[in-house]
């Protein structure tokens, strides 16, 4: 089967970039895809794609060497194994609360006898390797997202969860929990020290943590902290910033 190069790159101590699709078109996937990250995650859960787009981003994502990952919408089984099937090699999974969410979320990812995941990888197989069904439980990578009250408290357990490969950090919704305003790359003092406390504790499980960042100086704090993997940027974010410098160059070249 073809190897996983994000357990490929931790074996090795090395941390991943992870790029970000918001939008939701097979070229966008290609075009990011190609920029040098990784990996690159379709967003089901707050981006504009649906499961219908998952499989012709995917296929543009696989052009190259970078990763497909899937963020799914929710804790769903149905979906996980859907996203699987298309050919994602790491599914992202939001808003998990306790071990027993954790270990649904696992068992869908992992075929018996180990999970509950159908056989039936009708693209998986092709993109993956003949002999897919026989190594995907041990290349596909499956993340928890840490980001509420409830998930905070139970991290320890959560961490702890048989099968899980990393706890993946969202900022945004990690503020509501601490009592703040959601905002990217958050430099509150509790908020950092929260990340912190996620990473230790995922370190201490032996399992990685990830860090969503929005800008390269907070990623790389985040690397330096030791988060195994950053989320660096999105599509959506590139081309607004990109268009905005432009524009902004313009105006002051022609004041």
């Amino acid at each position: 089967m073809r190897p996983n190069k994000i357990k490929q790159m931790w074996r090795e101590g090395k941390c991943a970039t992870l790029g970000w699709l918001s939008v939701s078109h097979g070229f966008t996937a290609e075009v990011m895809a190609r920029q040098g990250f990784d990996a690159l995650c379709v967003d089901l859960q707050h981006g504009t794609a649906e499961m219908g787009d998952v499989l012709p981003m995917l296929q543009a994502i696989s052009q190259t060497d970078t990763v497909p990952v899937v963020r799914v919408a929710w804790n769903d089984p149905a979906a996980i194994m859907k996203a699987l099937d298309l050919g994602a090699m790491c599914i992202i999974v939001p808003l998990v609360n306790n071990a027993e969410e954790a270990a649904k979320a696992v068992a869908a990812c992992r075929y018996p006898p180990v999970g509950m995941r159908s056989n039936g990888p009708v693209r998986a197989v092709h993109y993956g390797g003949a002999d897919y069904v026989a190594n995907a439980n041990d290349e596909v990578i499956v993340m928890a997202m840490i980001e509420t009250k409830e998930g905070i408290a139970n991290l320890d357990a959560i961490c702890a969860t048989p099968g899980l490969d990393a706890v993946y950090i969202g900022p945004a919704d990690l503020s509501f929990a601490l009592g703040m305003a959601p905002r990217a790359d958050n430099p509150d003092p509790l908020h950092i020290a929260t990340c912190d406390k996620i990473r230790e504790a995922a370190h201490k499980a032996g399992i990685k943590c990830v860090m969503h960042c929005a800008a390269a100086p907070f990623a790389a704090g985040a690397v330096k902290r030791g988060f195994d993997m950053v989320m660096l940027t999105s599509d959506a974010s590139c081309m607004a910033a990109g268009a905005k410098a432009q524009l902004e160059e313009l105006k002051a070249k022609t004041a």
